[in-house]
C-alpha cells in the first residue's frame, strides 16, 4: 500500500501521531482524516471518512484507532467494500490481509502500546492477499454485503 487514509478519535490521537511518523519513515503517503487534537470527539465520524476514502479509491487502505479498535472498526464495516479488522497482535493482522483481503486495520490505544502498534501495522502492510481458496470466501462476503433483503 502506498497511500493510507488514517483516522482516530481523541483517545487514539497521541498514538496516531506516532504511527503517522512510522508510516512516513516507510515512505507511505497518508491522507489524514482526523481527529487533529485530543479534544473529545466521536469515532464514527473518522471511521466514516476513512471508509469513504478507501471505497472511493482515494487511498489503498485505511488505519483507524480508538480506545479498543472495536467501535471504529464496526463503523467502518458498515460501508460496502470495506473489510475492516481490529487487531491487537501482528499475526491476525497478517492473516487478515493474506486470507480476507482486509483493506482497513483498526486497533485500540488502550489495548496496544506504540511498539506493538508498529508491529501490527507493519505485519498488515507487508502481507499480501493470497487469493486461491481465499478468493471464493472474499467473493462470498461481497455477495452477502450486496444482498438486498
Amino acid at each position: 500500500m502506498k497511500k493510507i487514509a488514517f483516522g482516530c478519535d481523541h483517545v487514539g490521537f497521541i498514538l496516531k501521531e506516532e504511527i503517522l511518523t512510522h508510516l512516513a519513515q516507510r515512505g507511505i503517503e497518508v491522507l489524514d482524516k482526523g481527529t487533529w487534537s485530543g479534544e473529545r470527539t466521536d469515532y464514527p465520524r473518522y471511521a466514516s471518512a476513512v471508509a469513504q476514502a478507501v471505497v472511493a479509491g482515494e487511498a489503498d487502505g485505511g488505519i483507524l484507532i480508538c480506545g479498543t479498535g472495536v467501535g471504529i472498526s464496526i463503523t467502518a464495516n458498515k460501508f460496502a467494500g470495506i473489510r475492516a479488522v481490529v487487531c491487537s497482535e501482528p499475526y491476525s493482522a497478517q492473516l487478515s490481509r493474506q486470507h480476507n483481503d482486509t483493506n482497513v486495520l483498526a486497533f485500540g490505544s488502550r489495548v496496544v502500546g506504540l511498539e506493538l502498534a508498529k508491529m501490527i501495522v507493519d505485519a498488515w502492510l507487508d502481507a499480501k492477499f493470497e487469493g486461491g481458496r481465499h478468493l471464493a470466501r472474499v467473493e462470498a462476503i461481497k455477495a452477502i454485503e450486496m444482498r438486498d433483503d
